[in-house]
């Protein structure tokens, strides 16, 4: 498998550190508030490619943190008249019901880290120790010119790193390009003893520590959204390389960002959306779909019309999946027509070609759809195709849309209207048998009234609603 490697700027050959596993770290959420529909990308992204490896028989370590001390924690909480645990745990919630929704798997590890900080406080001493790192009023400081690889994921030269970090100059400081690694408490803030005094970690050394203790000093991949490149990851190869003597992530994979109707998403400027808001209107599963259909890197373009296309093209994937199954009840006893295993395994090897070149499920999924039009026109040629190659074609189509955490809401119990449906199709069924066409009739003029359609099919009835 290639990736494309943020820190080489071209794909490279995926290779892990231990043959047949991967260690990979996902930044996770600061949970002040609900997730947007940008936090749902690198969610489902890099939930697809855990899956991926998985399913090409590799093991996967994965961690994603929760950051529930910051700033922005602080400030909602004074408006929300909690304490910032309270509102920790309240939006850690909200977020697991959000993700679940999404289909994304729970990370092995979910980490927070104010569960890390005797940890945190230990790399921080030992940067010190190393001359790494200094102490200024209570604030401790990476020396960022001291690391001669600062830049190198970024691709910024020090100088232009300099220039732009002038726009906020700190005094206590020895350069304005050093990042804050321990921050002195502040009156009413949450806090904790340290060599320093009180205070609480910078942002950026949660995921230096908490990377190492699940991980260890280097790991296979790192992931998250384009604007954590500069500063965020570039900060933590620096203060995790000096501290513990070893390259820090071998891979780095950045997904692309939103636009609301073509236009970047900003909360100032009002196109902005929750997650859970466009769940309740929309569903779940079209935002997955939404973000699995394009290439990870590429921009996606959020819209009314889009996540309405989104729910359409996935109500073609069930109608499939459902004919499957009717086709499947339907064949027993019946030869196989050539062609039809065969067409599920060139899909499936599409499938696969498509995300071992840089996980492109936006190609992945043309192969899905090419499976259900290929099938479509087979069965619709042989009118009787036999039951095991059709069971290995459900198979082979359940795999790929798994991989992608597609149709995971299939095998849902019908309501009790749906029951009743069954029932009167059955019922109609047994009265043409008999030749009671009277009855027959009837039956299908009272389901007409439910809003509900027969279709007569070479392979039995059929039915869908208005």
């Amino acid at each position: 498998m290639k990736i494309f490697n943020t820190l080489t700027r071209k794909k490279d050959e995926l290779v892990p550190l231990t043959e047949g596993e991967y260690k990979i770290y996902v930044c996770g959420p600061t949970v002040y508030g609900f997730i947007h529909i940008g936090n749902a990308r690198p969610l489902c992204t890099f939930d697809v490619l855990r899956r991926y490896l998985e399913y090409r028989g590799n093991k996967v370590i994965f961690v994603q943190n929760f950051t529930d001390i910051d700033d922005k924690l602080i400030k909602r909480a004074i408006e929300e008249n909690a304490t910032v645990p309270e509102l920790a745990e309240k939006y850690i919630a909200e977020y697991k019901k959000d993700a679940a929704g999404l289909n994304v798997r729970p990370a092995d590890f979910q980490p927070r880290a104010t569960e890390n900080v005797a940890q945190i406080i230990a790399m921080i001493r030992t940067l010190v120790g190393k001359g790494f790192a200094y102490e200024a009023n209570g604030d401790v400081y990476f020396r960022a010119k001291k690391f001669a690889g600062y830049g190198k994921l970024s691709r910024q030269p020090m100088d232009e790193l300099e220039a732009g970090a002038r726009i906020d100059i700190n005094e206590a400081k020895e350069s304005a390009v050093d990042f804050a690694l321990w921050k002195a408490a502040k009156p009413g803030e949450p806090s904790w003893a340290s060599p320093w005094g009180r205070g609480r970690p910078g942002w950026h050394i949660e995921c230096s520590v908490m990377s190492r203790r699940y991980l260890g000093d280097t790991i296979d991949i790192h992931c998250g959204g384009q604007d954590l490149i500069f500063p965020h990851h570039e900060n933590e190869i620096a203060q995790s390389e000096c501290a513990n003597g070893a390259e820090f992530s071998r891979y780095f994979m950045h997904n692309g960002h939103i636009n609301i109707d073509n236009k970047k998403m900003a909360k100032s400027d009002g196109n902005f959306f929750l997650v859970r808001e466009v769940a309740e209107k929309y569903g779940y599963e079209p935002v997955r779909f939404l973000m699995v259909s394009s290439y990870y890197r590429s921009p996606v373009n959020f819209s009314e019309e889009v996540i309405n296309q989104c729910g359409s093209a996935l109500a073609r994937l069930y109608t499939f999946r459902e004919n499957l199954d009717f086709w499947i009840d339907g064949a027993a006893g019946k030869p196989e027509s050539a062609g039809i295993r065969e067409t599920a395994d060139k899909r499936r090897q599409g499938f696969i070609d498509a995300m071992e070149n840089d996980l492109n499920t936006a190609d992945a999924l043309a192969e899905l759809f090419e499976l259900v039009r290929e099938l479509n026109t087979a069965v619709a040629e042989s009118k009787q195709p036999g039951k095991a190659e059709l069971e290995y074609a459900a198979e082979i189509f359940d795999e790929l849309a798994g991989v992608l955490g597609l149709l995971y809401n299939r095998g849902e119990k019908p309501s009790g209207e749906d029951a009743l449906i069954e029932e009167l199709i059955a019922r109609r069924g047994e009265a043409r048998k008999s030749r009671d066409f009277k009855t027959a009739d009837e039956i299908r003029a009272r389901l007409k009234d439910m809003g509900v359609i027969l279709e007569d099919t070479p392979q039995g009835v059929k039915w869908r609603r208005q």
